[in-house]
Formats: structure tokens, sequence, C-alpha cells
């Protein structure tokens, strides 16, 4: 009886620790729209979210977009954020990490994406 209540706890704290690393979107100012039109600078595509560099204003930022599924499901494949592409993007910025933005949409060329 004791080991298995031991495994449900290990079980518990694993899965609250990975839900509680999962930042949320709390952290962004949703009264403050910012658009970015930039080049990729760097591509990351991998869960929970996909993230891309790009310099705006003279500085680096980090547009956090969709999980990779999502992105998947909006028609949106890696090799269309690839460094060197134009995109524009619309969110809401960090209100804890400078220069973060949380895209809700993006565009490349001629296409919109919405990433919620």
């Amino acid at each position: 009886m004791k080991t298995r209540l031991l495994m449900l706890a290990s079980t518990l704290a694993i899965t609250a620790g990975g839900a509680f690393a999962h930042h949320g979107w709390g952290s962004c100012d949703a009264s403050r729209s910012v658009v970015i039109e930039s080049t990729v600078t760097r591509a990351v595509w991998q869960n929970p979210h996909v993230h891309i560099g790009v310099t705006h204003d003279g500085a680096a930022w980090e547009l956090v977009l969709a999980p990779p599924f999502r992105m998947d499901a909006r028609g949106l494949e890696p090799d269309m954020l690839k460094v060197g592409t134009k995109v524009r993007a619309e969110g809401y910025v960090s209100t804890r990490t400078e220069r973060e933005m949380r895209a809700e949409r993006i565009a490349i060329g001629d296409r919109s994406f919405e990433l919620r």
C-alpha cells in the first residue's frame, strides 16, 4: 500500500511540475497590442511553443508562437519560418520578460495565420 501511495505521489508531483513550468499567458499585457514586421533571425520549432527571433527597433525580440501541433493544424509548417523569412506578427508584450511577445497571428507573404 505504501508503495502504491508513493508511486501516486511521485506521479502527481511530476505532472504538477510540468504544468507549473508552462508559463501561461497571464504574464502578457493584453491591453498593449504590438505589431512587429521583421526578418526571422532564429527559429526553434519544438514543444511547448514555437519560438522565433527577430530584430525590432534595433533590439532582439523573442516571439512566442503556438505549439507545433496547432501551427501544423493551421497550415504553418517549419520551412515557412526559416531564417531570413519576412514576417509580420501581431500580439501582446510580456510583463515579465523584456522584448518578448506572445504572437496572436503571423503573416508570411500574403498568408495570415491565426495562432490561438
